[in-house]
């Protein structure tokens, strides 16, 4: 990647939309489809991760000093895809942490064995905590990280519901994603031509949050920040994005597209993305939403004539007593 700097002002946005339906501008068809594709290999054997999921994630590694609970458990959901770099770093800062690597596609299973898995023959393998590749119990990890992939998820309330799942009570879940302004300049050059939506549309950052509270999350805490990045060619340019995702939109052009279609791609990129101050260079903006809440312990469900288990007691007498000592 050639160039990059941030940008945190607040410069206009495009509309946001909240549903409890699934996404409107998600195909879940292609969905399914991306989500089945082999990752980028480095070599024959190697799996990689995007290096903008993966500079994404070293950024939302940073935030966790904010956190002050230190899992035992923990789960990284679609590690190969959400950066293979941010699981070292994460493993370092918790190296008595076990963990769960998910990947729901078999394929990316296998790659992230590949990628994670300590040879036979390496000390560590004895020594580090374990890492199993399989959705872990419910409620029995302290974190969940999930990097650069609910703006892809055809039902995100469903996703969300797996992580409040998953989690412990007290557990965490720590995302990012892309928001609304991702692409602006790709999308007002298709849209200046005439042609359907390069890409399908992000979900504003508050919209997160509220899907959250409706998974039974608590605190969740949302902020973003825009990055830009800088190509050389438009070859370059097109190339980074097929690895950082697909156009899922339901009115994509559905057929084939033409050499001559590619050509004139490549010449409206070059004239209409450059940027004087960038030496000619296409720039594209990304806008990234990074977020986490907190699982908290369930509420009691009274009725005209309820039975509360004993358990269920525990939990809410552990929950006001640890409420009271912060408060």
């Amino acid at each position: 990647m050639e160039s990059i700097y941030c940008d945190a002002s607040n410069a206009p946005r495009l509309p946001r939309f909240m549903s409890n339906e699934l996404p409107p501008t998600i195909d879940p068809v292609a969905a399914r489809r991306w989500a089945a594709l082999p990752a980028p290999v480095a070599d024959v054997v190697q799996a990689q991760s995007p290096w903008l999921h993966e500079e994404v994630a070293r950024r939302m590694e940073e935030r966790l000093a904010w956190i002050k609970l230190q899992p035992k458990r923990w789960a990284h959901w679609e590690a190969v895809r959400g950066g293979l770099q941010a699981h070292a770093q994460l493993s370092r800062r918790y190296p008595d942490a076990e963990c769960f690597v998910v990947e729901p596609d078999a394929g990316r299973s296998m790659g992230a064995v590949k990628a994670l898995a300590k040879p036979w023959w390496n000390p560590a393998r004895w020594t580090a905590a374990s890492v199993r590749f399989e959705m872990p119990p419910e409620a029995s990890v302290q974190m969940l990280w999930a990097n650069m992939l609910l703006h892809h998820a055809a039902d995100p309330q469903a996703l969300m519901a797996q992580w409040h799942r998953a989690l412990a009570v007290d557990g965490f879940v720590m995302f990012s994603c892309f928001g609304p302004d991702t692409l602006r300049e790709l999308r007002g050059l298709y849209q200046s031509l005439g042609w359907p939506a390069p890409a399908h549309e992000f979900t504003d950052m508050h919209d997160w949050g509220d899907m959250l509270v409706q998974a039974g999350f608590a605190e969740p805490v949302m902020d973003m920040e825009r990055i830009t990045l800088s190509f050389e060619t438009p070859q370059r340019l097109l190339r980074e994005l097929r690895e950082l995702g697909r156009n899922l939109h339901p009115g994509r052009f559905a057929g084939l597209r033409g050499r001559m279609w590619l050509t004139c791609l490549h010449e409206a990129l070059a004239a209409r993305l450059a940027r004087a101050d960038e030496a000619g260079r296409m720039t594209l903006t990304f806008e990234i939403i990074y977020g986490h809440a907190f699982k908290p312990a369930p509420r009691l469900k009274l009725q005209a004539e309820s039975q509360v288990s004993l358990e269920e007691m525990r939990l809410a007498l552990r929950q006001r007593k640890k409420n009271s000592a912060t408060s």
